[in-house]
């Protein structure tokens, strides 16, 4: 089930901008990737926390012409985090934010550098629920700064583009970056609404062809889903809007119209979120009256029945009772020969009358 808060007790009393991680470990080693490319040149390598010195130690990084970009994964390693806090004089209540990995996607800007906290979605087919993940970005001057909580494979195709030297994220500085993580990040939002998509569509269809018993947990969980998306796209175009419109140093005039494109997707997945949540409720409506009806059905049925065998039982008890043929107030009809079958002619005459009564007045 998805988690909405993470607990932080552990934070409790603590001043701001003490380093605790909060949150789920999600990988065993923390790892530390650099890319530095530029039109002309490209480099990368993995480093593990212990080898942090290693890029601490590299002039590259003091280089104007090429863009860097340090993607952190793994929040527990703290001591990382705190190295890549004093590397590149970020704020301690930045590290702190970085450390919570149940932050609501913002935008800060601070003197030399923005600071940008986004989510990630994936979906898993097997459980049908999706997993958020925290990732942040830290833009400065020629380089990009993302901590994940694990590795994530949508960058594929981006580190791809920067290995090969396509488009123009290798002419571009690491402002076009940070909007190409956002972008991706984005995409895959639509590509999870179309495999919760396909599940609500075949949950719609068992709701009015033949809802079971575990329709309605299944409804509710698709319901918390979509709340967890909300709260995770909802505030992204907040952030892409800052982006766009506050004019900072880092954000370059030719970055921002590829902004407007993503900020016009990020609003098409939150009309799909919106959809889908009235959908839902849509559904939930309708599997509780299928079964108010199913249920007004069945009492239907029963008091029809009960309704038809009254006049019977009332025959059966009546020609039940003990009489005395020599008695002046006599039942005549205890002598007939055909006595039995005029009784059971009789009642099949009623169940025959009632039937056509209850019809006519469309009550069956």
């Amino acid at each position: 089930m998805t988690r909405f808060v993470y607990t932080r007790s552990k934070k409790l009393g603590k001043p701001p901008g003490t380093l605790i991680f909060v949150g789920d470990q999600k990988i065993e080693k923390q790892e530390i990737y650099l890319l530095e490319y530029n039109e002309q040149a490209f480099n990368e390598a993995n480093y593990d926390s212990t080898q942090f010195d290693a890029i601490k130690n590299k002039t590259i990084l003091e280089t104007d012409d090429l863009t860097n970009w340090i993607d952190i994964v793994g929040l527990h390693g703290i001591e990382a985090v705190e190295k890549v806090g004093s590397l590149f004089d970020l704020h301690p209540l930045t590290l702190e934010d970085i450390l919570n990995s149940d932050q609501r996607p913002k935008l800060e800007e601070y003197q030399n550098y923005i600071f940008i906290v986004v989510k990630s979605i994936t979906y898993n087919d097997n459980i049908s629920e999706i997993a958020v993940e925290q990732i942040s970005l830290v833009l400065g001057k020629g380089y990009l700064v993302t901590f994940e909580e694990q590795s994530n494979k949508i960058y594929n195709d981006l580190r791809e583009r920067i290995r090969t030297k396509k488009g123009k994220i290798i002419t571009f500085g690491s402002d076009y970056l940070a909007y190409s993580i956002i972008d991706v990040l984005v995409d895959n939002y639509f590509t999870v609404l179309e495999k919760i998509g396909e599940e609500i569509e075949d949950l719609e269809e068992e709701l009015v062809i033949n809802p079971k018993s575990d329709t309605i947990q299944n409804i509710h969980q698709f319901k918390r889903e979509m709340i967890s998306l909300r709260k995770s796209v909802w505030p992204l175009r907040e952030v892409i809007l800052k982006l766009m419109r506050e004019e900072n140093e880092f954000v370059d005039e030719k970055t921002i119209v590829y902004l407007r494109d993503v900020y016009d997707h990020t609003i098409q997945v939150i009309d799909t979120i919106e959809t889908y949540r009235d959908l839902l409720s849509g559904m939930l409506d309708i599997y509780l009256s299928s079964m108010s009806n199913r249920m007004n059905e069945i009492m239907k049925l029963l008091t029809l029945i009960g309704t038809i065998f009254i006049p019977l039982s009332f025959i059966t008890g009546l020609y039940g009772m003990n009489f005395d043929r020599s008695s002046p107030l006599n039942m005549p009809e205890l002598g007939w020969s055909f006595g039995y079958i005029y009784v059971w002619i009789i009642m099949l005459s009623v169940v025959a009358i009632m039937l056509f009564y209850f019809r006519k007045k469309k009550w069956i």
